[in-house]
């Protein structure tokens, strides 16, 4: 069902939660429609790149055992390093969403350690980080408080540099992200959000609906001093999470300064055409970067078709979100 079909809040509610269950429109799937974002199989194999190890980790708190697994460069040899934490999108794996961003093979090449944390479909039947939860919106509850956690641990178990930790995230996960920028700014030195939306855009099921078909206006940091860094991906042409959300993620990470814009136009051969705005503050510090790219849809820009719900034809996001969070060090250093 299309989203522009809805006719009453019964339905629109049902169909909602479909979405958030993983029942995506059929648009996003594999077809001769979209020949740019392909779904396959997720990628059960753990992942060894040049010496790398892909393991299994389980986080236990007084709520439960939150699952996860870890990426340990080849690199590594006790020296502090940076973390990533990769937060999946519905019905997608730790091992399916690595597949796609390929950004463990980033993190070899860099040296990072990257955590991707896994939705149990305890808490989701279709594996969806419940980003629309007002329970989930908050620092020391729900789900923030569980990737905080695992964050915590891997910081115990690992020299992490911490003053270079990250998170991100693809649509629902994405959402995530920004909640977790939002409610610890301490301990994220910059967040990626692609096809997502801001902390607080909705608080249940009926409002998760407008945001995400309306766009979400530009929703300020509640915490007062806004989210760290933020750099966001969208596809003009994404039909289930609204392009406006993009902005509104930007605007909530701006949380009311007046930063200056730049533009830079560009193109990937043989793929989509891209327009990036970077903001930048009265330093000359880029503090937020915005791509949107045309014609893209519901997808991981750039990721490759070993996993699900990317678009090989965009710029590289992974690539741009690497660079992005390693230009930047969190001023608190503790967590």
């Amino acid at each position: 069902m299309k989203l522009s079909l809805f006719h009453t809040l019964s339905d629109a509610t049902a169909s909602l939660q479909r979405i958030l269950d993983g029942a995506l429109p059929e648009r996003l799937v594999p077809s001769s429609l979209d020949p740019g974002l392909k779904r396959r199989g997720q990628a059960d194999a753990p992942t060894a790149l040049s010496g790398g190890q892909f393991v299994q980790q389980t986080y236990a708190d007084p709520h439960g055992s939150h699952p996860y697994k870890l990426y340990i460069p080849s690199g590594y040899r006790g020296q502090p390093v940076p973390l990533i934490v990769m937060l999946h999108g519905c019905t997608q794996s730790p091992d399916d969403f690595a597949a796609g961003t390929r950004m463990n093979e980033a993190a070899e090449a860099e040296t990072c350690l990257v955590a991707w944390p896994q939705q149990v479909l305890s808490a989701n039947p279709q594996k969806c980080w419940n980003w629309f939860r007002q329970v989930d919106q908050q620092r020391d509850s729900g789900e923030p408080s569980a990737i905080a956690g695992i964050t915590h641990e891997v910081m115990r178990t690992y020299a992490v540099d911490r003053r270079r930790i990250y998170i991100a995230g693809l649509s629902a996960g994405g959402a995530a992200a920004a909640i977790m920028g939002e409610t610890y700014p301490d301990l994220y030195a910059a967040v990626g959000v692609h096809s997502g939306l801001p902390c607080g855009a909705a608080h249940d099921l009926p409002s998760a609906l407008a945001a995400m078909r309306l766009g979400s206006n530009g929703i300020i940091g509640r915490a007062g001093s806004g989210m760290p860094p933020t750099i966001v991906f969208h596809g003009d042409g994404d039909t289930t999470v609204n392009p406006k959300n993009g902005d509104a993620v930007v605007a909530q990470a701006a949380n009311g300064n007046r930063w200056r814009a730049r533009r830079r136009e560009g193109s990937v051969r043989d793929g989509h055409t891209w327009e990036r705005t970077q903001y930048l503050d009265d330093d000359g510090m880029v503090k937020a970067e915005h791509w949107l790219i045309r014609g893209a849809g519901h997808a991981w820009s750039g990721g490759s078709p070993d996993g699900s719900f990317t678009d090989p034809h965009g710029p590289d996001a992974t690539a741009a979100m690497m660079r992005f969070f390693l230009a930047h060090t969190s001023e608190h250093g503790v967590a």
